[in-house]
Formats: structure tokens, C-alpha cells, sequence
């Protein structure tokens, strides 16, 4: 069943606004479960029933009743609704059917919130422990589930919260549904799936080499749990852009829209301090745009582009950075020592290769996080900042919990678990301030494998003594990512 965003919004809005003594449309689950707790052992219930001649029912405050169609008997049946916010990440709607008359029941989730601008893959490397089968999943409708070691896609379908356990058992109990059949109708098809059939268990048994489970929402929507927050070696999140059609399926552009396209100026040579304008798409709703483009050069540095984005649309706006260098051959590592205020308003060029780290609060960015940005030291802290507060971590139940331990729980739902993770956001946003505003001494290196990365040196031309500058040679690993292991430029 599907739920009108428009209205939901204003729904929000209406509930923003009100008296702050007011409960939010969208109450945090732990706040809801703990309420509905109380309220069955107190008998607190409304005065709603299911239909059709079952007893009565009672159901908690804040749990809506529908009355539905059954898709399996063609009666009605009921639809319940519960509308709550996950911690670290948005507002959902868990929704649940049951038929009376032939008992079939299903549930589901369903978002919100309003669609990202940008879409999300969300990686977890070295499944292989009880804690990352237990890490939360929340999969929406428009959410991809692939295991690449099994080279197994599944496709996208019914939104659903649940954990990365059970979203392998949903996958063998799916494919398990028809195997008698199969085994004489078709063998060979029967002995792949069996085949895989035990692969997935191996992995639930833990008998299974670690595996990779990745989840891609063009909606971005989809979620999976980090353990012990951003310090998770194993978990990872991507932005993309989306493109023309699947925004079109999202119903964000019309399916046949006409786009103009190409430059209608003639190209008269390359002026350094012109600005240039090209056709390009929105990443938000679609639409056509154009983005302008100036070339920089960077003192004692490189030639970047700056690149800047925005949609008269939908407002969108994106400013970003390309190097317009050539790749050099070697990697370079930069390690700037912050001892002072002064140290934050040196220039810096995050790369959209460079990874990004703080080791003093346990901060480390993959590469291509936040795409290029050129700017200050405390500008890009601060994005940072922002990024982190608004989009990884959301507020509601994160808001309190006590001191954690100092290794993670093994059961991703025991109330000590959820505790840990809470704790460990708000020490670790903490920390992060007091660097932003350079109150403690702290280190950021910014290792780039093709040396498109830049820390200002504010003695230039001679050596700065709080930065450090490490070249190596880069790795096969890292030239594979890179796509250089298979470019010959001689002999070919």
C-alpha cells in the first residue's frame, strides 16, 4: 500500500509547528516500543477491531488500522500502520497485513521521508561474525541486495527492516519454495540452486569464507548499521548521481521529456579567466541544467576545474572540484600537524581520490566522500560536520544512553547495543567540535594516489615545518580501482 508524500510532509510540518509539549508524528521506535510496552501492561488500548466476525482486538495508541483487500483470498482484511523514526537514519511507516479468512499475512516497510537528492550504496566487506549478521538493514522498495561472492543479485521488491540473517533467510526460503517441483521438472536448475542453497547457509553457520553484502537505493532510502559508529573498517556508504532514467521511474521527470542538448556558441580557443557553460542533467529532479567551469591554477600547486551546479527547478545546488592535471606517478601522503586557529584557515584541495583522516578522534573518509572540494582547512571540517550530523546520524533515540563498554556487543538488539552506538555518536561529535574549533592539537593526513591533493604552505617557496609530504608507489590494488592496470600507452 502506498502513502501520498505530500501529505505525510505536511503532516510533519503541521506537528513541527505545534507546542513542543506535542508527541512527533514520526515518535523514535525505542520511545514507541517502551510506550506500547507500558501500555499492554497497563491495558491502556483503543477500541479498535478487526473485521469480520474476530474477536476484538485492541490496539495501542499510535498503531492505525485499515481495512484491505487480501491479494490471496480476494476478502478483506486489516492493515496496520505504525508510523516511527529509525535511529541514524529517517521517519518510516512499518506497515502489517493479516487475513482472517485464509490467515495470510505479510509485512513491509515503506520511507517518509522525502526521495535524496542522491542515491546510496551502502557496503559491508568481511561478513563472517554473529555482529555483522545482526547488523540492521532497512531495505525500501526501490533497494538492490547483492552478495558478489556468490555473484547472487536480488531485485528490487517489498521494503523491509530486518538484519542481514534475515535478509539470507528470506533469500533460501524464497528459493527453496519450488525446489520439489524443480527436482523433477528441471534437475539442472534444481542442483544450481541447491548449490547456492548451501552457500547461503554456510554463511548463517558461519562454514563460509567472509563475504561482501552491498545495498544500492536510487532513492536513498536504504540503510545498513555501522558498528561502533564511523570506526567500522568493514562498513562503507557511496553517493551517486542519478541518472535520466532512473529518475524517470522514480516519477521525478516526465518518460519522454525533450532535452536540449550541445554547445551553440563556436569554440574560439581556451581564455583562462573565461567562465564556460555546458548542458548537463539535474542529479535532484532531472531536469536539463547548465554548469559552468573555470580552470584555476593553484600557487606552487596544480590546474583544478571548478565546476558549479544549479537547478532553477528544484534549487538544487552542487559546487565540486576536477583536477585538470595529468595522474602522476606516484601516490603522495600529506600529514599537516594543527597546533593553532591560524592552522584553520590554510587552503586545502580534497581530491575526489584522497582519503581523509583524523586520527586523534578515529575519523577516516574513502575516497570519493564528499567528490573534490577546495577550500579552507575549517571549511571542510565543517562540511564534514555536517555530513555526519545530518545525513549519517539522525536525532531521536541517539539523544541519550549511558556510558558505554569498550568492546561492542555481540547482539546488534540487546539494549547494551543499542546504548554503545548512542554513547559512541555523541562522544565522537563531541570530539569532532573541539577539533573545528582547534581547541585540542590534532593531525589530518590526506593520502592521494595520484597526487591531485593539496595543504597550503604558508612559507612558500621554502619547506612548511608543520607539513609532512610521503610519496610512494602505488599499489596493483589501488591501480586496478584507479583503472591503470589495463591503459598501454606504448607496444599495443
Amino acid at each position: 500500500m502506498e502513502f501520498d508524500r505530500e501529505t505525510l510532509r505536511e503532516a510533519m510540518s503541521i506537528s513541527t509547528s505545534a507546542n513542543h509539549e506535542e508527541p512527533s508524528l514520526f515518535e523514535p521506535i525505542g520511545n514507541t516500543a517502551e510506550r506500547l510496552a507500558q501500555g499492554d501492561q497497563q491495558g491502556q488500548h483503543t477500541n479498535q477491531s478487526d473485521e469480520e466476525g474476530e474477536e476484538d482486538v485492541a490496539l495501542p495508541e499510535g498503531v492505525d488500522s485499515i481495512e484491505s483487500l487480501c491479494m490471496n483470498c480476494g476478502k478483506n482484511g486489516s492493515t496496520r500502520m505504525l508510523l516511527t523514526s529509525i535511529p541514524f537514519f529517517r521517519e518510516v511507516i512499518v506497515v502489517s497485513f493479516r487475513c482472517p479468512h485464509c490467515h495470510h499475512s505479510n509485512n513491509s516497510i515503506q520511507s517518509a521521508g522525502q526521495i535524496q537528492t542522491r542515491g546510496s550504496i551502502y557496503t559491508v566487506k568481511n561478513v563472517h561474525r554473529p555482529i555483522d549478521l545482526n547488523r540492521q538493514v532497512i531495505k525500501s522498495e526501490h533497494g538492490q541486495i547483492k552478495i558478489k561472492e556468490l555473484e547472487l543479485e536480488i531485485p528490487k521488491g517489498t521494503g523491509k527492516m530486518t538484519t542481514i540473517e534475515g535478509l539470507i533467510r528470506d533469500i533460501i526460503d524464497d528459493l527453496s519454495l519450488n525446489q520439489p517441483a524443480r527436482k523433477h521438472l528441471d534437475p539442472l536448475v534444481y542442483a544450481k540452486i541447491e548449490e547456492l542453497l548451501e552457500r547461503l547457509t554456510a554463511i548463517l553457520e558461519f562454514r563460509s569464507p567472509p563475504v561482501t553484502v552491498e545495498l544500492e537505493d536510487i532513492t536513498g532510502n536504504s540503510f545498513i548499521e555501522a558498528i561502533d559508529g564511523l570506526n567500522d573498517p568493514h562498513w562503507s556508504k557511496r553517493e551517486f548521481n542519478r541518472t535520466t532514467e532512473q529518475n524517470a521511474e522514480l516519477g521525478l521527470v516526465p518518460q519522454a521529456e525533450e532535452t536540449a542538448q550541445g554547445l551553440t556558441d563556436d569554440y574560439e580557443g581556451e581564455d583562462p579567466e573565461e567562465v564556460y557553460s555546458f548542458p548537463s542533467t539535474c542529479g535532484s529532479c532531472g531536469h536539463t541544467l547548465n554548469t559552468r567551469m573555470k580552470k584555476i591554477e593553484i600557487p606552487h600547486f596544480k590546474e583544478i576545474i571548478l565546476m558549479s551546479t544549479n537547478c532553477g527547478s528544484c534549487g538544487y545546488k552542487d559546487n565540486e572540484v576536477k583536477s585538470a592535471a595529468a595522474i602522476s606517478p606516484l601516490g603522495t601522503k600529506l600529514i599537516l600537524k594543527v597546533t593553532d586557529k591560524e592552522d584553520l584557515a590554510r587552503d586545502i584541495l580534497k581530491s575526489e581520490t584522497a582519503e581523509l583522516t583524523i586520527p586523534e578522534i578515529d575519523l577516516h573518509l574513502n575516497p570519493g566522500t564528499l567528490g573534490g572540494r577546495f577550500t579552507t582547512l575549517e571549511g571542510l571540517l565543517k562540511q564534514v560536520f555536517e555530513e555526519l550530523d545530518q545525513k549519517v546520524f539522525a536525532r531521536g533515540d541517539s539523544a541519550a544512553g549511558q556510558p558505554a563498554s569498550q568492546n561492542p556487543p555481540e547482539s546488534g538488539d540487546s539494549e547494551e547495543a543499542q546504548n554503545y552506538s548512542k554513547t559512541t555518536m555523541e562522544i565522537f561529535l563531541d570530539k569532532f567540535k573541539k577539533i573545528i574549533e582547534a581547541d585540542t592539537p590534532f593531525t589530518v593526513i590526506l593520502d592521494d594516489p595520484i597526487s591531485n591533493s593539496f595543504i597550503q604552505n604558508i612559507y612558500a617557496p621554502d619547506d612548511d615545518p608543520a607539513i609532512e609530504k610521503i610519496e610512494y608507489e602505488r599499489s596493483f590494488d589501488q591501480n586496478e580501482e584507479l583503472g591503470l592496470n589495463d591503459i598501454k600507452t606504448e607496444n599495443y
